[in-house]
């Protein structure tokens, strides 16, 4: 007689309803997807990665982060080079440069001291990893464990990957859910989601993008100063991000002239040939935040809110999905990101 458990019926495949395209969004997702669950992505714009995504710098810097972040922004993010170098390998691992002009040596100090996974080197050095700052600067922080990539691209490969997927329905361009049960609901919406969050607060961050082919760099260099310390995200044909400003207000808008000089202050400091660079692009938004600038997943009931990824996206985001797809398919627990009011308040 066969044994019973060859009827067994394997359980039902949760599914789930994304609400919004950004990094947060699409990691969601994607993690979800893969696992099996069957998922419907909704956004508004006509295509993924249009808000806080598209303006970012793409650094994957989690020990350069801890100079100012607390210490879970490090751990979570370390997550974000396996997963943008392996699972969606889009990033370049070429480690990040930090320099200061030589009045601004104690900075260096200071940012040796907060920070973790870096190795000191002297000008030769410096030369050998990036060879047109040979000469400029002769100390520097190298971390030779962390990565860039191209935030616009990053979007577009993982919407291609949940094209892709059978299980996965993209709805782009509609502001409202179909009327159609589903298990769970992941609200994803950034700043838009304040209407259910509304301790969130929205940060302003500036960048611009400057075009030439004077200076080539290899990797992301953050330029220490006390007064406008900047990083320079190399994105390919002699194109060079600048950011980024983070200013306490919630006029999105355009970057105001104040922003604009002191990037580009910045810029030529690190090098004069950014002078006879020209430029390609000024954009701003509104980062959406928590009061302590940490990340969170809020559950209420069978809908769970990620958001206050801050100046993180592309840092958090895959840790993050990863714990929402364990909540949704484990009914698991995280009190890091989960408030812890709202833990003895979960219903399943």
């Amino acid at each position: 007689m066969p044994h019973s458990s060859l009827f067994a019926k394997s359980p039902p495949r949760p599914s789930a309803r994304v609400i919004g395209a950004g990094v947060a969004g699409l990691t969601a997702a994607f993690e979800l997807a893969r696992r099996g669950a069957e998922v419907e992505l909704i956004e508004r714009g006509e295509s993924p990665g249009r808000g806080c995504s598209f303006y970012a710098g793409g650094m994957l810097a989690p020990w350069c982060e801890g100079e100012s972040a607390e210490p879970l922004i490090v751990r979570l993010g370390q997550e974000a080079l396996t997963y943008w170098t392996q699972t969606i390998p889009v990033a370049k691992r070429a480690g990040s440069l930090v320099v200061a002009p030589a009045r601004d040596k104690p900075e260096l100090a200071r940012f040796a001291r907060r920070t973790s996974a870096h190795e000191a080197i002297e000008s030769d050095s410096i030369t050998v990893l990036e060879p047109d700052l040979a000469g400029r600067f002769d100390r520097a922080l190298f971390f030779a464990q962390e990565a860039h990539l191209d935030p616009r691209a990053a979007v577009a490969e993982l919407g291609r990957r949940l094209a892709a997927m059978p299980n996965v329905t993209l709805r782009f361009g509609s502001a409202t859910a179909p009327n159609r049960n589903v298990d769970w609901s992941l609200d994803c919406r950034g700043l838009a989601a304040r209407d259910a969050l509304p301790d969130l607060r929205g940060v302003k961050g500036e960048m611009l993008v400057l075009e030439t082919h004077e200076i080539a760099l290899s990797r992301p260099v953050r330029l220490l100063h006390p007064r406008w310390p900047i990083y320079i995200v190399p994105r390919g044909s002699g194109r060079f991000m600048l950011g980024a400003t983070m200013i306490e207000n919630e006029r999105a808008g355009h970057v105001t002239a104040r922003s604009a000089m002191e990037l580009l202050n910045a810029a030529y400091a690190l090098h004069p040939a950014f002078a006879e660079a020209e430029i390609v692009e000024f954009g701003s938004d509104l980062r959406p935040a928590f009061p302590d600038n940490l990340p969170r997943i809020r559950k209420n009931g069978r809908t769970l809110y990620i958001n206050g990824l801050f100046r993180h996206g592309f840092l958090l985001a895959p840790a993050l999905a990863r714990m929402a797809a364990e909540i949704v398919f484990a009914n698991a627990v995280f009190p890091e990101v989960m408030d812890a009011d709202q833990r003895e308040r979960q219903t399943v």
